[in-house]
């Protein structure tokens, strides 16, 4: 009877820490499960649909630049176009940024802590100056082609791309060691004006290729304008979500008194509201013209060269019939006739070298042709005619 005592006690343990367990968690939030932890609640509580209206159009960003991304690899063996195929390596690293902005979207639904903070401050410039290095090195390639019809070689604009990143990755890294380590702050204490100038150079970058992609249309060369217009377009269309962001984020929350409350929408709406620009305005129309073959010139038919016509014989071409042949002969014969015998007309003198004809009457070798190779008999009025 004494081990009944001590297996209850260890069912009651049992029972009173999971029920210690259960009341400790707090109350369930609609749209998510019971053993998700609170600090993963906004990626599906019903109750911050923002939350989940940025994860949706995050998620379709990702699966959309992956699946770009696939498609140029699978492509890349059959681009044979030089120009074509030397912006392949920034158009990767651009849709390997514009992914990367995607997934970081997911960092701003997420609360605010002692991880998430770093990548925030870290990741936001970086990525950012990834794609928008990209597209500098995309507008100064379309105005040399624009200009001198011959662009840049591939790793040289892959090297300026990763070249201008390296320069928001010591500003991001400085900042974070500044505040971090040498001021002792905690990574989430910082101001929202310091966020801000921390991607000064980012806009640096944006004004720089809005304006070299204004010059990528003006040239001789008019094949390339259209990717030219798509650069312009998709830094215009960037510049207005920055513009807006940032007032949102310094004056706009701060004036609607939503100023702790609105500060991650507002950041996170412009990262996937960006990311689609690039996807829509840049990579896919630019992925589009390298794997679509050009269009065939017609040829020029004034400028080619004519096939040399061989100079042979008409009789040695055309079979003509054995009576014609013999006819001819008979010709030749009463020809050599003619000029032994000598024949004078007039005050001409001597012509050795004219032909005579009898009255028998002689097929040229067009009416043998057009009679289908058969001798045509003479006309009635060839009958005792003579040519001489």
């Amino acid at each position: 009877m004494r081990p009944f005592p001590a297996a209850s006690l260890v069912l009651l343990l049992v029972i009173s820490s999971g029920s210690s367990q259960n009341t400790s968690n707090p109350v369930p939030h609609r749209g998510c499960g019971l053993q998700l932890l609170p600090h993963y609640v906004n990626l599906c509580s019903l109750d911050v649909i923002w939350g989940i209206v940025v994860e949706a159009v995050a998620g379709a960003g990702v699966l959309t630049a992956f699946l770009l991304m696939l498609i140029l690899l699978v492509k890349l063996p059959f681009i044979k176009d030089k120009e074509k195929k030397s912006p392949l390596g920034i158009q990767f690293l651009f849709l390997f940024g514009t992914l990367g902005l995607f997934g970081l979207s997911f960092a701003f639904i997420i609360p605010e802590d002692g991880r998430t903070c770093p990548t925030r401050r870290f990741l936001w410039g970086v990525l950012f100056a990834l794609c928008f290095s990209c597209l500098l090195a995309q507008a100064w390639r379309l105005r040399q082609l624009v200009s001198h019809g011959q662009g840049p070689s591939g790793w040289l604009l892959a090297g300026i791309a990763v070249c201008l990143m390296l320069v928001q990755v010591i500003i991001a890294v400085e900042w974070l060691i500044l505040t971090i380590v040498r001021d002792r702050q905690a990574a989430c204490q910082y101001q929202q004006m310091d966020f801000v100038m921390a991607s000064i150079y980012v806009m640096f970058l944006m004004a720089v290729t809005l304006l070299l992609s204004s010059f990528s249309l003006c040239g001789k060369y008019k094949k390339w304008k259209k990717n030219g217009a798509c650069v312009l377009v998709t830094i215009s269309l960037s510049i207005l979500i920055w513009a807006a962001w940032i007032v949102m984020y310094l004056y706009g929350n701060k004036e609607l008194k939503k100023q702790p409350l609105w500060d991650d929408p507002s950041l996170s709406i412009a990262l996937v509201s960006n990311g689609w620009v690039f996807l829509l305005f840049h990579a896919i129309p630019e992925l589009h013209c390298s794997i679509v073959p050009s269009k065939q010139a017609p040829p020029d038919y004034f400028d080619a060269v004519q096939p040399r016509i061989r100079e042979t014989n008409f009789e040695e071409e055309l079979q003509l019939p054995r009576s014609y042949m013999e006819n001819k002969a008979f010709s030749l014969d009463e020809s050599g006739a003619a000029f032994k015998s000598g024949f004078r007309n007039g005050s001409l003198g001597h012509r050795p070298n004219i032909q005579l004809r009898s009255n028998v009457y002689q097929p040229t070798e067009m009416a043998v042709v057009l009679n289908g190779g058969n001798i045509p008999s003479a006309p009635p009025s060839y009958a005792g005619r003579h040519l001489w």
